[in-house]
């Protein structure tokens, strides 16, 4: 198994608990949220923050449109005694994703070539053609990943 693989692996199996995560925001953000389940004012939560009333406002609105900056967005949680968690989960597994990616590329090449042969006559077909196509795959997948994400196949 290539390192890669294992890397891809090892990360699958610490995403999969988020997988399962719900990922709808609430409809005015996280920190309004936790913040008004608090019972907690804006004015209340600039003191505990450290900023102005209306920098509480811009700092829910940056989060509920999704441009507040990571690092505000953590000192935000910290004052409302919370942990940011942020991760970028994969809709599918790693390992799912490199297949096909592979397998896209290995399809674009074998009909690039599959025309030229049948130009030739000398086109693969059937079980040998499937062979093929699976060496081609793990090949791929086999070698540098970085490989997989060049434009120019």
């Amino acid at each position: 198994m290539a390192a890669t693989d294992r890397a891809a692996r090892a990360l699958d199996r610490r995403l999969d608990p988020l997988r399962a995560w719900p990922s709808a925001k609430p409809p005015h953000g996280w920190i309004r949220a936790v913040r008004d389940a608090l019972g907690m004012s804006t004015r209340q939560y600039a003191a505990r923050l450290g900023v102005s009333q209306p920098q509480v406002v811009a700092y829910e609105k940056g989060e509920a449109e999704e441009t507040i900056a990571l690092a505000n967005l953590r000192r935000a949680a910290e004052a409302l005694d919370c942990e940011l968690v942020y991760a970028l989960v994969p809709r599918r597994p790693l390992a799912e994703i490199l297949r096909q990616r592979a397998e896209d590329i290995t399809d674009a090449r074998l009909a690039r070539m599959g025309h030229t042969m049948r130009l030739e006559n000398q086109e693969v077909t059937g079980p040998d053609l499937r062979r093929q196509r699976d060496l081609m795959i793990d090949d791929l997948l086999r070698g540098k990943l970085r490989r997989l994400w060049d434009d120019a196949r």
